[in-house]
């Protein structure tokens, strides 16, 4: 296991490093795309003459360029992360249940690329649910706003389904528990959620706390096992499952 953790430990670097300078490389072309997409802006929807009608058309503007932010910020990270996801996650278990559980090298090679299409699925599931919210911007005044707070809202939602979901796949839970944790503790799943939504906001660093998040999703499905809201995974094997409020079977009702 500490092999396997040395190894995670260098690719993370790598890719962190790579989330450095992609972006470094990346600001002259974006910088063209922006003056494009500015330009292109201004000849579909002219500024208004009146101040009120210059305010608002401003207003929308910082609106969809930080909503744009926050796609991008929420979107490449795990992008460059997610092969590490399935693997940083299955480790995190492997210390909290001690020495008799090691991580192999088949489990890692097979988590890098779970951990991949898994990630890829769940990004193309925040990006449908963005379009759909999309339109909204067309009406005038308040659509905008209304756009920007229930993107926002989606997106943390999405963030707490992302980081639950990956150690709850591992063990073979169908995504129906995923959403059912979602909906019976959903103040829980959007506090962490939106912790994870603010850590992104910071282009670069949050690569940095990319990891802290997959941790703390780990920790999350632990935790809820641990308080009796999900049964024994379907992978556990029957010595596994404990007495009642361990993590193999469900406690009490609360």
């Amino acid at each position: 296991t500490t092999g396997l953790l040395h190894t995670l430990a260098r690719l993370a670097l790598l890719l962190l490093g790579l989330a450095v300078l992609l972006p470094l490389n990346a600001v002259p072309g974006i910088g063209s795309v922006l003056f494009t997409v500015l330009a292109s802006l201004w000849s579909v929807w002219a500024r208004p003459v009146s101040w009120y009608g210059r305010a608002g058309w401003y207003t929308a503007l910082v609106l969809a360029g930080l909503v744009a932010w926050v796609v991008g910020a929420n979107v490449v990270p795990p992008l460059l992360i997610a092969p590490l996801q399935d693997p940083l996650s299955e480790a995190t278990e492997s210390e909290c249940d001690g020495p008799n559980s090691a991580l192999s090298s088949a489990s890692f090679l097979r988590g890098l690329t779970t951990g991949l299409l898994h990630t890829l699925a769940r990004l193309a599931l925040l990006l449908l649910g963005l379009a759909v919210l999309l339109p909204l911007n067309a009406v005038p005044g308040i659509g905008s706003v209304l756009f920007t707070v229930l993107a926002s809202l989606w997106t943390m939602l999405w963030m707490a389904a992302e980081h639950l979901a990956a150690p709850m796949t591992r063990h073979l839970y169908p995504f129906s528990e995923v959403r059912r944790m979602l909906r019976e503790r959903r103040a829980l799943c959007l506090g962490f959620g939106a912790g994870v939504y603010v850590l992104l906001w910071v282009p670069i660093l949050n690569t940095f706390f990319l990891p802290v998040a997959i941790i703390g999703g780990t920790l999350l499905y632990r935790g809820l096992r641990a308080a009796g809201n999900l049964a024994p995974p379907p992978d556990a094997p029957p010595d596994a499952i404990g007495g009642p409020g361990t993590l193999g079977t469900p406690g009490p009702p609360k």
